[in-house]
């Protein structure tokens, strides 16, 4: 094994091993902060209770370092459903412990995902007095979503992020990458999260250390930086009244290549494209004020590599024991592609070389009904590598019980037994469509191989299904049709499978 392989194993088996358990303890404080975070909430129909809940406790974990007061972090719900709604507004609670117990608080609405709508309505909200929303601090956007809108979303959202708004996504679901992508603020790689509902504790340090970044009070920082560009903010320091604003950036090794614009006082962001791509810019804004002195600020930003594959991994053609692993894009700088797999949770890993003109490959030889971590790695001609994670879960193995048959057991009553299916079987479903009378269906645990069936008349026929139970699906019935005979015709019962 070369150093290169052992090195991913070891990084594999800390994502495998290491992420998968949530930390427990007293979680860090995170000083010096002023943003107003509002949290886009999925409320709809399409989200089932348990991950409307699942999402209640991850924003809450997500919110528990911060300082909550009309000088520190203030925060915000909207719910998106057939109309949007607001939980609660900015400036209501100014406790951590109250706004925890707001969000557990919260009820799901249920009805249609209208996720345009809600956009609108916090475009509406996010700079009003009415919502509490302060006018001279960065504004954060955590919208989380199980991928799907019944609305258009780019248009209203697009706006948001021209009003100086950083935008985050979490999604639990199977969403469109290249619409997410976009909707979200750039980089996509630090603003946009795939990740089951289950597995959310694993991203809630790298979105808080995120957003802290964001909202980091009173400095001039970067934000949305991509290979070609960043877009600069900063507090308000002027107005159109008391002054303008002069920045100055230039490559660090390359301060001969200075530009300098100049925005009035109202400004507090400026967007810089035409970049170069690996470079680092030093930033300076200076503030021109004609009321008093105010001192320049300053930042360095490194603008991002071209390099950019893979920038999704996508898992397709699941079964028993394989499926395919997919990625995009594929640039002609990668050489070969490493995709490494192995079980959650385990602590063995396999790996697999594939050129790097190809964008899929089908892993095979797996266990059935498991969840595995893959991680695609490109490697590039320059010799730079980069890696991209996502889970994967073989079909259940499944099939169908064995020899039906019956036992007369009295005046009306007769009893099915049958021999157990293959595989991990969560229990058995018999159903019962009597001839005359109701049906009936029962649910019997794995380890029950029979039931009593009674109320079955005289000279009827009924038609007997029983079906294994899986994890992931029901298995395959089998049935039976039996004849009753009539009371005065001899003690017992004939039956024949049915046609």
């Amino acid at each position: 094994m070369s150093a290169r392989t052992a090195l991913q194993l070891a990084l594999w088996l800390q994502v495998a091993l290491g992420q998968s358990i949530a930390k427990k303890g007293l979680q860090p404080f995170v000083p010096d902060s002023e943003g107003d975070l509002l949290f886009l909430l999925d409320s709809s129909g399409s989200v089932s209770y348990y991950e409307f809940s699942k999402v209640k406790e991850f924003i809450r974990d997500l919110l528990r370092p911060f300082t909550f007061s009309p000088s520190d972090v203030q925060t915000s719900i909207i719910h998106i459903s057939t109309a949007p709604t607001m939980e609660f507004p900015f400036d209501r609670y100014v406790s951590t412990g109250a706004v925890q117990q707001a969000i557990r608080d919260t009820q799901q609405l249920m009805g249609d995902t209208n996720t345009g709508q809600a956009l609108s309505y916090a475009k509406d909200k996010f700079f009003t007095d009415e919502a509490g929303a302060r006018p001279d601090v960065p504004k954060v956007l955590v919208w989380v979503t199980d991928g799907f809108s019944t609305d258009e979303i780019s248009q209203p959202m697009q706006v948001l992020k021209d009003m100086g708004v950083t935008v985050f996504i979490v999604s639990t679901g199977r969403g469109n990458y290249l619409q997410l992508s976009a909707a979200a603020s750039q980089p996509p790689e630090k603003h946009l999260h795939f990740v089951d509902v289950d597995d959310l504790p694993i991203i809630t340090k790298e979105l808080r250390d995120a957003i802290i970044d964001v909202i980091r009070a009173k400095r001039l920082r970067a934000v949305e930086i991509t290979s070609s560009s960043f877009r600069v903010t900063w507090p308000r320091l002027l107005s159109s009244d008391t002054g303008y604003y002069v920045l100055e950036y230039a490559p660090t090794e390359h301060p001969e290549r200075k530009l300098v614009k100049q925005v009035s006082g109202d400004h507090t962001s400026l967007f810089l494209s035409s970049l170069s791509a690996d470079t680092t810019y030093e930033v300076v804004l200076i503030p021109e004020s004609n009321v008093q002195y105010i001192p320049p600020q300053s930042t360095r930003v490194t603008t991002l590599e071209e390099e950019i594959s893979p920038a999704r991994v996508l898992i397709s053609e699941s079964r028993l024991h394989s499926f395919r692993v997919s990625w995009a894009p594929t640039p002609e700088s990668v050489g070969r592609y490493q995709v490494l797999y192995g079980p959650l949770p385990g602590s063995s890993a396999q790996l697999l070389e594939v050129d790097g003109t190809h964008n899929s490959t089908v892993v095979e030889n797996l266990a059935p009904n498991t969840t595995y971590l893959v991680t695609v790695t490109a490697i590039y001609k320059s010799g730079k590598e980069k890696a991209l994670s996502a889970k994967a879960c073989t079909q259940e193995e499944i099939s169908r019980v064995r020899r039906l048959r019956f036992e007369d057991m009295g005046p009306n009553t007769l009893k099915a037994s049958w021999d157990s299916a293959d595989g991990p079987v969560l229990g058995y479903r018999v159903r019962c469509r009597r001839q005359t009378g109701p049906s009936s269906l029962l649910s019997v645990s794995p380890q029950v191989h029979s039931v009593l069936l009674t109320d079955l008349a005289a000279g009827t026929a009924s038609k007997v299904c029983v079906k294994p139970v899986y994890r992931t699906q029901p298995g395959k019935g089998l049935c039976r049709v039996v004849h009753m005979q009539h009371a005065t015709a001899a003690q017992g019962y004939k039956h024949r499978q049915r046609a």
